[in-house]
């Protein structure tokens, strides 16, 4: 086996595939500067069907996905261009459109550190290191106003809690009242109580008095008349007596003769 020939067929099959990586990449570049982001989008993961790790391909891809506001997968092309790349210049362009991401997410602390990053890569890049020290500034209004919004969050739990102990004193001071207005209320029901008692025993009283009247009476044989019935027939007899008497002396009146002239 002639390994010459073998090489030649393997550099000149790299060459033909590395062109149409490049064809797909120029091709995807052009449609991204007119912004047909999904268009340029499809020629650039063209070219990473032939090579996933092309840098250029992931890098460019990122930027498209970027103006095409999906940031979470934009991320992850600048993160693998970084990665796959050792030029200086390609990693500090990936770090620096990381941070843009992190930025657009507002996520500061992420942002300060890729911007570091693209720094250590290219410290004399001037938009990069704009980026940076505003990514900081943001990253300390962010801390300011956490702090600030926590001490709001105490100062108001403080004067909650004020306001639950004026409360609970307040309930406290009621509380003697309430107790006086149940004493009170229960002294009425004991007086109630007291009054339907002393009715009750009223009550019982005069049926002790009607007993008692009963017992003072004295006590009568079967058949025997009491002292009104014998009044009463006493009177009775007299009256009858006075009417038989009145009847004689009218018979005796009517048995004298009466001398009668005629008329003759």
């Amino acid at each position: 086996m002639n390994w010459k020939y073998i090489f030649i067929i393997i550099s000149f099959s790299l060459k033909a595939q590395t062109e149409k990586e490049n064809n797909y990449i120029s091709k995807g570049n052009g449609l991204h500067e007119n912004k047909s982001y999904v268009d340029a989008e499809a020629e650039f993961r063209k070219a990473l069907s032939i090579n996933q790790d092309n840098p250029i391909a992931n890098q460019n891809l990122g930027n498209t996905l970027y103006r095409s506001e999906d940031y979470d997968q934009a991320n992850q092309r600048f993160f693998r261009s970084q990665k796959d790349n050792l030029d200086k210049n390609q990693k500090h362009l990936a770090f620096h459109n990381m941070g843009n991401v992190f930025m657009k997410k507002k996520d500061y602390p992420k942002a300060v550190e890729a911007y570091k990053n693209a720094l250590r890569n290219n410290p004399k890049d001037d938009e990069t290191r704009y980026n940076y020290a505003l990514a900081k500034e943001m990253l300390e209004k962010e801390k300011k106003e956490n702090k600030n919004e926590k001490n709001q969050n105490k100062d108001q739990n403080k004067d909650q809690n004020k306001d639950q102990n004026k409360d609970q004193n307040k309930n406290n001071e009621n509380k003697p009242n309430e107790n006086e207005e149940k004493n009170n209320s229960k002294g009425d029901k004991e007086n109630k109580g007291d009054n339907k008692k002393n009715k009750s025993d009223k009550e019982n009283d005069k049926e002790d008095s009607r007993d008692n009247a009963k017992k003072s009476q004295p006590k009568r044989n079967p058949g025997q008349l009491s002292k009104e019935q014998i009044k009463s027939l006493l009177e009775a007899m007299n009256q009858q007596e006075k009417n038989v008497q009145d009847k004689v002396n009218a018979k005796k009146q009517k048995g004298i003769p009466i001398k009668k002239k005629k008329d003759w």
